[in-house]
């Protein structure tokens, strides 16, 4: 009997053989390979420029094509597949109790410093609540107040306006309709004219901002 391990090797068709591996290089290649290249790699005297075009026509009209790019040749995803292979996912932000707070006041008393801001709120706003609005785009400064020290401006953008549906500054709803929706409870947080900003949290959110501080202690104003 003869052993599997020992048994002869079937002969391979070289012609065969030669486009197997030229595809293997061309898939395991993360750029164009040229056609010199390739012929480093393949058997002496291998045609490469017709194992590269019946690989070619090979792959023709299938999911993955044959595509010259740089003047070498890959293996690239079909162009009309492209929109179909688009991943798209819809993150939802949800912002601090402190952010929405933060937010409100830019919309309905804009433009708004930052000192302007933690007079209201009654905490020192962090920085860090400002750059996650801006990062947001839905705030960016706007000018400098003329008083000492120039403070800048906080102003809200167009791109606030489209995410909470609104065609303007003025379409922000009042005190009555947001108690109406449920949006501001028996006992807000803060008061802002008498009006609130429709967000993504309400005044009962206990997620707050680990750096804001009271302005004031027992012993008077709190360093800032």
């Amino acid at each position: 009997m003869t052993d599997a391990t020992s048994a002869p090797v079937a002969e391979t068709d070289p012609h065969a053989d030669q486009l197997r591996l030229l595809e293997a290089l061309l898939f395991a290649s993360a750029a164009p390979l040229d056609e010199a290249s390739i012929a480093q790699r393949l058997p002496e005297g291998s045609d490469v420029a017709a194992l590269v075009a019946e690989l070619g026509e090979h792959y023709r009209g299938r999911g993955v094509n044959l595509v010259r790019i740089a003047g070498g040749w890959t293996l690239r995803t079909a162009p009309d597949l492209g929109p179909r292979l688009k991943l798209e996912q819809s993150v939802t932000r949800k912002l601090s109790r402190a952010a929405i707070e933060t937010l409100a006041i830019v919309a309905y008393h804009q433009p708004v410093t930052r000192g302007e801001i933690e007079e209201i709120r009654g905490v020192v706003v962090s920085s860090g609540t400002l750059d996650v609005l801006m990062e947001a785009g839905w705030i960016a400064p706007k000018g400098r107040r003329e008083t000492p020290g120039r403070p800048v401006t906080w102003v809200t953008t167009d791109q606030f306006l489209a995410h909470f549906g609104l065609a303007d500054r003025r379409d922000l709803p009042g005190i009555d309709e947001l108690r109406a929706a449920g949006l501001v409870g028996p006992r807000p947080e803060f008061v802002l004219s008498e009006q609130a900003l429709p967000g993504e949290a309400t005044a009962d959110d206990e997620d707050e901002d680990e750096e804001d501080e009271p302005l004031y202690d027992e012993e008077g104003p709190a360093e800032r």
